[in-house]
């Protein structure tokens, strides 16, 4: 198995949803076998937060056994209290300023060539932790200068300078969540706005041309299917390149109920009405969640700009 992808970034869904049975299609592999643990040894010694771990992913067994895996830095406890994540919300402790060269060494040990940064959310802070992402990516391109970027990023509560910062930092992708349709905003996402994430990727693709922007919806929330439409119309107005859309799961009793769950057959038809509408690559799936399988993505991408 080729080392070739670690994803520093939120996991967005959880695995276990308590209203219904779970399809025969979202089975997921059992966390196990020698690089899951191999992974798990090296993100506690070197005192790295998964959120393959922190938001339950279902796909944990999957991503950690072929190399890849789920991060987050500024910490693991959450400003934001969105209705779907399973993260933990509060008051953060105090950031480690040494966490973005833990992170380049990791990717170092790995022999990666393709890593995507995320953090939860960290209002408290004047710049939203962007300072921060700018560090991590430039210690990442000096350690291994062979390896892209992918940053996932909060929305900064819609500050420009903020997303500038990491911008001129040079990932190579940058993704903002939508993760819902605009009616369902404020019940899905509290402290977030639909005009402000849709803001937020126009900037970030004016700000850098040659970047690849990215979003990402989930889907068994209550919207219906002429929304999913709109939302990803919506995106590609604002110039998004790639889309990810994936399947709710509910974490808990405590989150948001889930309404229905989609088919494969459905994943395949929101897929091609996306490449219709002009995204670069869009994955589509029950287990798709906004970094899986980001490396091949990223292999798409490449072999479509040659």
């Amino acid at each position: 198995m080729p080392r070739d992808v670690l994803h520093l970034s939120t996991g967005d869904l959880a695995p276990t949803d308590l209203r219904e049975k779970r399809p025969e299609w979202l089975r997921a592999k059992f966390p196990s076998g020698p690089n899951y643990r191999e992974l798990k040894q090296l993100m506690r010694s070197n005192n790295l937060n998964t959120v393959c771990e922190e938001a339950h992913c279902p796909n944990i067994g999957d991503c950690w056994e072929r190399r890849t895996a789920t991060f987050m830095i500024l910490g693991s406890v959450c400003t934001r209290s969105c209705g779907f994540c399973a993260i933990e919300t509060g008051k953060p402790p105090v950031y480690d300023v040494l966490e973005p060269g833990r992170v380049a060494a990791a990717v170092a040990h790995l022999g990666l060539r393709h890593v995507v940064v995320t953090s939860v959310a960290r209002d408290e802070l004047p710049d939203g932790g962007s300072t921060f992402f700018a560090r991590t990516i430039r210690a990442i391109h000096r350690r291994v200068p062979e390896c892209s970027v992918e940053v996932l990023i909060p929305d900064f509560k819609g500050d420009e300078a903020s997303l500038r910062a990491v911008v001129d930092a040079g990932p190579e992708i940058l993704n903002h969540n939508t993760e819902t349709v605009s009616r369902l905003h404020r019940r899905v996402r509290v402290q977030a706005k639909y005009e402000r994430t849709l803001e937020l990727l126009a900037r970030a693709k004016a700000m850098n041309l040659r970047m690849v922007t990215k979003s990402g919806i989930m889907v068994g929330l209550g919207e219906r299917r002429e929304e999913i439409s709109t939302v990803m119309a919506d995106l590609r107005a604002a110039r998004v390149d790639v889309l990810t859309v994936g399947q709710y799961l509910r974490p808990s009793r405590e989150h948001l109920p889930l309404e229905r769950y989609y088919t494969p057959d459905e994943f395949a038809q929101i897929k091609e009405e996306g490449l219709a509408l002009g995204f670069s690559h869009v994955e589509s799936g029950p287990l798709v969640r906004s970094s899986y399988h980001a490396d091949e993505q990223v292999q798409h991408l490449n072999k479509e700009a040659v």
